[in-house]
């Protein structure tokens, strides 16, 4: 493929965007506990790529620096920033750009741009003003070193998939549902989509939830692209989970999707835990697919539990190259996320 399209995680990158919590956002019970979390994600981006490091203020900065304390590996870029909520995957900048020659090299950076398109808080179900203006306040402090296109639709960075060859994957129940853009017609939002992915598919999933997750069912929670052929998804074991129906039936529906070859993907589970909760009894939607890749690496979240090592067994098995770098998802997902909803991936000549 020689024109630009949406870059897949796998292409390699410069930085990894995230927002640190702080007490005016809705980690505010949990501070000390997301904290840690967050210091454990830097510590494995640092592994692989540059952390790029949003911060409310100057205290905390002062806060967040004495956290991490000394840090092997990539130095970290911070950057004060106004922001809503910490879920920059949804309000961070979308990359288009020629897929490498080699898997290892760099995308062409001249022929690189991003998408700014717009966040309202998955639905307007949460203030986001500050969130959708964050990839505008970085371009006019001369962050971006790649042109920034502004795009007047409602679109989250985890409710898409690309395996960089033309195949943009995404599910009916968040671009469909009726809170974002009611009044664009599917076939009109699908234009729209090949047009600013530079895509020639569309892969609508239909079926699959997660309780508890207020995205709409976001693609990242679900199905994942591991190559041009394997897809991971999540599934459910046991059948008198409330899960095992629909991740069934999406299952079901996965086996019918063909590549852009007429063939059909390989299918790797990644089991759910066991049922999680917070403290009203409402169960979280916590998924292993939720993991983020940074050069060679993955980050996976893990919940103390039995399927922790089989969702590691099966990624290892996705990515027999990748070093896999296991953090805590505990503390994330009681604000119904992981490591791929608080980060985005920035590439080589991004920053």
């Amino acid at each position: 493929m020689s024109y630009p399209t949406f870059l897949p995680e796998w292409v390699p990158q410069q930085a990894v965007m995230l927002a640190w919590p702080h007490a005016s956002t809705d980690w505010a019970p949990w501070l000390n506990e997301i904290d840690a979390c967050y210091v454990g994600l830097v510590r494995a981006i640092a592994q692989a790529a540059t952390p790029l490091i949003l911060y409310q203020n100057a205290d905390h900065l002062a806060h967040i620096r004495k956290l991490i304390g000394e840090l092997s590996g990539n130095a970290p870029i911070y950057l004060e920033c106004a922001y809503d909520d910490t879920w920059c995957r949804d309000y961070g900048p979308l990359t288009i750009g020629e897929m490498p020659a080699a898997p290892d090299a760099d995308a062409k950076a001249s022929a690189c741009r991003m998408l700014d398109f717009q966040f309202s808080g998955w639905g307007d179900k949460f203030a986001a003003s500050q969130d959708n203006a964050v990839n505008q306040h970085l371009r006019a402090r001369g962050v971006w070193k790649l042109p920034l296109e502004t795009i007047e639709i409602e679109l989250e960075g985890g409710s898409v998939e690309s395996d960089g060859e033309g195949t943009l994957m995404t599910t009916t129940a968040c671009l469909l549902g009726g809170n974002r853009n009611e009044a664009l017609p599917r076939g009109a939002l699908e234009d729209l989509l090949r047009e600013k992915f530079g895509v020639e598919r569309i892969l609508w999933i239909e079926n699959g939830h997660l309780c508890g997750d207020d995205t709409d069912s976001h693609i990242d929670n679900l199905v994942r692209f591991a190559s041009t052929d394997t897809l991971m998804y999540a599934a459910c074991d046991r059948v008198d989970d409330e899960h095992f129906q629909p991740l069934q039936a999406m299952y079901h529906e996965l086996t019918e999707l063909r590549t852009k070859e007429g063939a059909t993907y390989r299918l790797l589970p990644l089991y759910i835990p066991e049922a999680l909760f917070d403290e009203n009894g409402k169960r979280l939607p916590a998924s292993y697919a939720n993991f983020l890749i940074v050069n060679r690496h993955i980050i996976v979240p893990q919940f103390d539990s039995p399927y922790d090592s089989k969702a590691l067994e099966q990624i290892a098995l996705a990515f027999p190259d990748y070093t896999l770098l296991p953090i805590s998802g505990k503390a994330l997902i009681k604000q119904y996320g992981g490591p791929h909803c608080a980060t985005m991936q920035l590439p080589c000549g991004s920053v």
